[in-house]
């Protein structure tokens, strides 16, 4: 599955480059609107440093500087081709670091998660959802303080749901959450998308 995903958005990157249909997004504005949830529920005070797991070409950092949040950014993506489009655009500021090897990850105050589970292709929805939560396991053991993670949602309109992509079922990722990482736990499903949030505060 991550060689699957890996082609995938290495195969967008050389299509569309650093911008938001290269990450598979419709566009620059809801891109922002999922980060904008992503950091809903932290404060900036006590964040330092993020990791960023599925970072694409970096959008994330972009978007933390430009909102006035300063803090040390870890990318990390499976796809080398989104790393060396993030290393391109980003290698002037110190403070970002950009890797496709998981082993060199760190802990953070906070870690997100952008998109990076909604690809399924033609894998079965099971065995996806299997997949995201080893993921979402990873992500805990890197999180010191809070993780955060979007997901199209199985809420969506019936007749506009696809067979690539994957839809998590709200309830279920909450209480997945909150019965094996923290009891303080936020699902957010107020915003105009067919997804939902969930942060989890340690």
């Amino acid at each position: 599955m991550r060689e699957t995903a890996a082609r995938y958005y290495s195969d967008r990157a050389r299509q569309f480059g650093a911008t938001a249909r290269g990450v598979d997004w419709n566009s620059e504005h809801s891109q922002a609107l999922r980060f904008g949830q992503l950091l809903r529920l932290t404060d900036e005070r006590d964040m330092t440093s993020v990791n960023d797991y599925g970072c694409g070409y970096g959008a994330l950092a972009d978007y933390l500087r430009q909102v006035g949040r300063r803090c040390r950014y870890t990318g990390f993506d499976i796809s080398e081709s989104m790393i060396a489009l993030a290393i391109a655009t980003h290698d002037a500021d110190p403070r970002h670091t950009f890797t496709s090897d998981p082993d060199t990850l760190a802990a953070a105050d906070y870690t997100f998660a952008s998109g990076v589970f909604n690809v399924k292709q033609d894998h079965p929805a099971d065995a996806w959802q299997d997949y995201v939560l080893a993921t979402l396991g990873t992500m805990d053991r890197l999180s010191e303080r809070g993780l955060a993670f979007n997901m199209l949602s199985t809420y969506s309109d019936p007749d506009k749901q696809r067979h690539d992509l994957f839809y998590g079922a709200p309830g279920f990722f909450f209480d997945y959450c909150k019965t094996r990482f923290s009891p303080h736990v936020a699902l957010l499903h107020d915003y105009p998308l067919y997804e939902f949030t969930i942060f989890v505060r340690k």
